[in-house]
């Protein structure tokens, strides 16, 4: 956090303006537009001098040739940390974003359902971590042969999500075996994690592997192939093309570059996941996230939680000159929101 102490309380008014105003106009602002404001109470002369000093700190900078400045990473740091006063939601938005986060919808429904009200409010691109595996639990399964070495997986979870997944055996399976399998599943794993059961017959496969029958043997490698994660579908993501339309200061080959970024999923994951240890609403401003595609961005995330347990975070992906004041208060809203639907959805134990 940037020490207020740094620039006088006259700097920090004229910081301030200097911020909201480029936030509102996306254009460089000049000292004479900034002397005509209210709470600026210096003269231009006063101002230009104030500007120059923020320039030297690194806190604005001067684009192009023009006369006018704009806040940099620094700048908005400051802002944020220091300067920002923040628009509360009111009643109406969050009563209406409530209602598009259905207790009774699976974890998977209410994670889409809640990128897109992100990207809605925001108009930026909203993303939501899928809910940690351990969180998801098994209320019924069914395996049905497709071929000789095919086998359908059913999967009804706790959270009143159906899946239905193809996975593809070593073995040629019978439905008889098949059948039995389901059933030990079933009746030994019903309301256990799917990461439990995946761990507990790993364990068993290896540790009994020459006694096991033929039942034990269908069933720890169905239900391995079955209970996998497919970590590609780590995160929902909504709204991506928004930054097209609001990012008019980034070159196409940025934008085009940061898609693939969301495509390829890795690095933004590993950024999220970064997020899991902290608490509230965390932001990276710029070159703070790590990643240079992502250095003309700012990530507003915040952790969600199930029962007081962090299961994922969320929150937008947009430019640095974005409504702080706005962004920050919806991040943090519909994470409580979607924990508290998810709350309602998930079992609890």
């Amino acid at each position: 956090m940037v020490e207020k102490r740094e620039i006088s309380e006259k700097a920090q008014i004229v910081l301030k303006t200097l911020v909201e105003r480029y936030i509102a106009d996306g254009q460089p602002v000049g000292s004479k537009t900034l002397a005509a404001q209210p709470r600026v109470t210096v003269s231009s002369a006063t101002v230009r001098n104030i500007m120059a000093d923020l320039e030297d700190k690194g806190y604005v900078t001067s684009p192009h040739t023009s006369a006018g400045r704009v806040p940099t990473a620094m700048g908005y740091r400051f802002f944020v940390d220091s300067l920002l006063e923040m628009a509360p939601l009111g009643t109406q938005d969050l009563q209406q974003m409530r209602r598009q986060l259905d207790p009774d919808w699976s974890a998977h429904q209410l994670v889409q359902s809640t990128s897109g009200i992100l990207s809605d409010v925001t108009q930026m691109a909203g993303l939501v971590t899928i809910p940690r595996r351990e969180q998801v639990t098994l209320r019924h399964v069914e395996f049905l042969s497709l071929s000789e070495k095919r086998v359908l997986v059913i999967l009804v979870l706790a959270d009143h999500e159906v899946q239905n997944r193809i996975i593809y055996t070593d073995a040629a399976y019978t439905e008889i075996q098949l059948k039995e399998a389901s059933n030990y599943i079933n009746q030994s794993f019903a309301g256990r994690s799917l990461r439990h059961i995946r761990e507990q017959l790993i364990t068993a496969m290896k540790s009994d592997q020459e006694n096991l029958n033929g039942l034990m043997k269908a069933t720890l490698e169905v239900a391995e192939k079955a209970f996998e994660q497919d970590e590609a579908d780590g995160y929902v993501l909504a709204g991506q093309e928004n930054l097209v339309e609001i990012s008019p200061d980034m070159a196409r080959d940025d934008i085009r570059n940061l898609f693939q970024a969301f495509s390829l999923k890795g690095d933004i994951l590993h950024l999220l996941d970064r997020c899991l240890a902290g608490e509230g609403v965390q932001l990276f401003i710029g070159e703070e996230s790590g990643y240079e595609l992502l250095d003309d961005c700012s990530v507003v995330i915040s952790p969600y939680r199930v029962d007081g347990q962090l299961v994922g975070v969320l929150g937008v992906i947009g430019p640095t000159r974005m409504a702080y004041s706005r962004v920050i208060p919806v991040v943090d809203a519909t994470a409580k929101l979607l924990s508290a639907a998810l709350g309602s959805s998930l079992p609890r134990h």
